[in-house]
């Protein structure tokens, strides 16, 4: 019989019934809304970028937070405790930051990467979830709430004036420390910028110490143990120092191994020890934290008291805060409705700006790079991490192979000359990143950075794959090395940049992009994309490199490309 409901224990269930009032409802569905919406924006980079892909773990950690602060929160202000002009301020930066909202997620659809978008979308959801607590529970909630509401912001990519100068810093001190350690042991090395010279072959360290991943991910494990230890300001500082040192030292020791191994083995060998050297560090800055966020700890007893303090606080407070708190949930439930309703006016009419721009795009022919697996001397080559950082595809691959020569009697002929091809995909999906992320991969953008000269441009120019289909490439000429024409390095790359869906009158034309001078990727190039209702909608770009030693006659190298490409390229099948 004790199970039965009586009329002596429903008292002691109203609070929890009270937990699902509608006005509670309310509450959940608009933070949740807010907060959905800005970790599937950051998710784009956490899923492209090696370098955030710690952001994953971020929301889980947020609401485990955010839940342990909820289990002893403090007691909710009384409607005459909150001064009327604090509501108001709550309330003002609430309208402000939801006006935001609608520009920023304008913008944020057509460069779904430029990341200031991505701190103003998250500094206005973080100062709606603190006005919203603020005007519920007065400073106390405030003060209570305020971290895990704010350790979202741990994920949030920093802008580039401020990550470029620390990931090439750290570069440059990591590498010339494995380098000083490494000549202790009797290994001749060479500092050269970021590579390390020694015997075997060059060694970089964007490739064995991936600029500031393992800083961030440290930064954001120390800042969770010290919040999981409730500990002091002064302590949380020491916590999240100790844990940057742990993983500097860990980079420093990682370089220094790598480095050895290629050293004593051979450079391939490196690649079979980076991923599980970069695992050690992440490893090594969790438990070196947790140990350091213990020995920080209170004692058991001062916590123990604290939580039975506030238990029994919040008891003896709850039937008295029960009336204000109701008329004040009253009051502001209309208000936490129409910012509801507002937030998914945003969405749709955002993403309506861009479909009412792409009600009448066609759809190209999907295709994909055959690669030639059993051409002379087939090999892969490794993208390095540094391009993958800032091309931020999906898909990518790179190769290289020896092109045999023309068939030609006469020996002075360009085409008897042996030809090396150089091949490169990259796959951008729709939606993750910027339409103007492709055309930073090109011809004359990379090849010049690396010590090309450019010798010519012969325009775009389409070649037949198949009856139905023709691909436009455009040419490029490089030379590189000084002296005789005869002994320089030649280089005639044909570059394609292929739109999944185009406007009917691009589908008919060679693709201006690629005609175009390459993207400086500006901020007016942006806001441009924008105003025409230009979004990310699926792209790929094909590059090959047909290198020679000495000059080859146009004419001839095109024939080649254009007898070569068919066998390069296949057709997605439709399902």
């Amino acid at each position: 019989m004790e199970n039965l409901v009586t009329a002596q224990n429903v008292p002691e269930r109203l609070p929890f019934v009270r937990r699902f009032s509608i006005h509670r409802v309310a509450v959940f569905a608009f933070l949740a809304a807010l907060w959905l919406i800005l970790w599937r924006q950051l998710s784009g980079e956490w899923s492209v970028n090696d370098q955030y892909s710690y952001g994953w773990f971020v929301p889980f950690f947020a609401i485990v937070l955010f839940w342990l602060r909820w289990e002893d929160r403090p007691e909710e202000s009384k409607k005459d405790e909150v001064e009327s002009r604090k509501q108001i301020v709550a309330i003002a930066l609430t309208i402000v930051a939801l006006l935001l909202l609608f520009p920023v997620r304008l913008f944020e659809i057509g460069n779904p990467d430029w990341r200031p978008l991505s701190w103003l979308h998250a500094i206005a959801v973080t100062t709606i979830t603190l006005a919203l607590l603020w005007s519920i529970g007065g400073k106390p909630w405030l003060r209570h709430f305020a971290f895990p509401v704010l350790f979202t912001l741990v994920a949030v990519p920093w802008v580039s004036p401020l990550e470029e100068p620390i990931v090439q810093g750290l570069m440059r001190v990591v590498a010339a420390i494995a380098s000083e350690v490494v000549a202790l042991f009797g290994i001749p090395a060479h500092l050269e910028g970021n590579l390390i010279r020694i015997p075997g072959g060059l060694v970089g360290v964007n490739e064995a110490c991936s600029g500031v991943r393992s800083l961030q991910t440290s930064l954001m494990i120390g800042l969770l143990f010290g919040e999981l230890k409730r500990l002091s300001i002064l302590r949380r500082i020491m916590l999240v120092a100790a844990a940057a040192a742990i993983a500097f030292v860990g980079n420093c020791i990682r370089a220094f191994v790598l480095v050895w191994i290629a050293a004593t083995q051979n450079v391939t060998a490196v690649s079979r020890w980076h991923d599980l050297a970069g695992y050690a560090i992440v490893a090594l800055v969790f438990l070196g934290t947790m140990l350091l966020a213990s020995s920080f700890t209170r004692s058991k007893k001062q916590r123990a008291t604290s939580k039975l303090e506030s238990k029994k606080y919040e008891v003896e407070k709850e039937a008295e805060i029960e009336g204000h708190r109701s008329g004040f949930l009253i009051s502001t439930f209309s208000f936490l409705l129409c910012a509801l309703t507002w937030i998914v006016a945003v969405e749709v009419s955002a993403h309506a700006w861009y479909r009412a721009h792409e009600h009448d795009l066609a759809r190209t022919t999907r295709w994909e790079v055959q690669w030639p697996q059993n051409a002379s001397n087939f090999h892969e080559i490794k993208i390095d991490d540094e391009e993958r950082r800032i091309l931020r595809f999906d898909r990518g691959r790179a190769a290289a192979w020896t092109l045999s020569a023309f068939n030609s009697t006469d020996a002075a002929s360009s085409v008897a000359k042996p030809l090396t091809c150089t091949l490169f995909f990259f796959r951008w999906n729709s939606g993750k990143n910027s339409a103007l992320l492709a055309n930073l991969h090109r011809p004359d953008v990379c090849l010049p950075a690396i010590g090309w000269n450019q010798a010519g441009d012969t325009g775009v120019k389409k070649y037949p794959v198949t009856p139905d289909l023709s691909l436009p490439f455009r040419h490029f000429e490089f030379r590189h090395g000084t002296g005789d024409e005869s002994t320089q390095q030649v280089a005639h790359a044909f570059y394609c940049l292929w739109q999944d869906v185009v406007s009917p009158a691009a589908a008919k034309s060679q693709l201006p992009e690629i005609g175009t001078s390459p993207s400086g990727w500006t901020r007016d190039e942006r806001i441009r994309a924008v105003l025409e209702g230009r979004r990310h909608l699926g792209q790929q770009v094909m590059e090959l490199v047909i290198q020679s030693r000495g000059p080859v006659d146009e004419r001839e190298i095109n024939a080649r490309f254009e007898s070569e490409l068919p066998e390069l390229i296949q057709l997605e099948s439709k399902k």
